[in-house]
């Protein structure tokens, strides 16, 4: 079964663990943009749509939470995951205040990473799809509300 190679923006100013959780993602269908700090990820955020964007905490220039701050004041639902060394009971409670989808502390299993990736984007791709507006049905001489629930012959 082929994925729809969904779009994720990493933003970590460590470019080797970086370079490395982009390859892991890619191998893995998503289609990866990588950011090095947060002044760049936040510009690569207004020029494409992402289906999901993981930031670290602390970089140079705009950390995790302002960046997160500026991304929920353009995109309210893009689903957004820390990942960061800082793992005090404070900073994960900030990181859910600033409306994160899920904080994981380094390290982490690249595994369980990527089923909350999947997990995620499946339940979002729930909620992005229209809801079907019919529920008047006609069989025959038979008509059927399902919403009163109510038969008509």
């Amino acid at each position: 079964m082929k994925k729809d190679n969904k779009k994720i923006l990493i933003v970590e100013d460590d470019s080797n663990f970086g370079n490395i959780l982009k390859e892991y993602l890619s191998l893995n269908d998503y289609n990866i943009t990588l950011a090095k700090n947060g002044i760049e990820g936040f510009e690569k955020f207004r020029k494409e749509e992402f289906d999901l964007c993981i930031l670290d905490v602390m970089m140079p220039y705009k950390d995790g939470f302002t960046l997160a701050k500026e991304i929920r004041e353009v995109n309210d639902t893009v689903p957004i995951f820390f990942l960061s060394a800082k793992h005090l009971k404070e900073d994960v409670l900030k990181g859910f205040k600033l409306g994160a989808d899920d904080y994981l502390t380094k390290p982490f299993d690249s595994e369980v990473l990527l089923s909350k990736i999947k997990a995620i984007l499946n339940r979002s791709k729930g909620l992005s799809e229209p809801e079907n507006d019919t529920f008047e049905f006609s069989f025959s001489d038979f008509s059927f509300n399902s919403k009163l629930r109510f038969f008509n012959v």
